[in-house]
């Protein structure tokens, strides 16, 4: 259960690290286009989880391993935009969301089931 001050800290990671990586990913990593889809912060608010969805990256998993590499960095520019705002600049941990992947699959499935359709009831008077 997440407290209003983590939600609200939680809320500006999220939207500046999306702008940081709007603005900065191009050097740090070529055309791929992230987006942080939720950031869960500690209740100290010293650890941030970070939740990115990626695309145009051929090895999701290696990328987040890349990120992990660009921490430091990452970590820096963000505490350049918060750093006036919060007390802490927070560990960073990126994971990658797989949220959509999982709804394209349950999307398929649903997709490729045969359900037969219902008659019409017909109705019992008689003319």
């Amino acid at each position: 259960m997440s407290g209003t001050r983590q939600l609200k800290y939680a809320g500006l990671i999220q939207k500046d690290l999306s702008e940081i990586f709007q603005r900065d990913s191009r050097h740090w990593f070529g055309k791929a286009f992230i987006t942080i889809t939720e950031v869960q912060v500690s209740p100290d608010l010293s650890f941030a989880k970070v939740f990115v969805s990626l695309m145009m990256v051929d090895d999701p998993e290696g990328f987040i391993e890349q990120m992990a590499q660009k921490k430091p960095e990452i970590r820096k520019a963000l505490g350049l935009k918060i750093g006036k705002q919060v007390r802490i600049v927070p560990e960073l941990h990126f994971v990658l969301d797989n949220t959509q992947e999982h709804a394209q699959n349950i999307e398929g499935i649903l997709s490729r089931l045969q359900i037969p359709k219902e008659k019409p009831e017909e109705d019992g008077s008689e003319d």
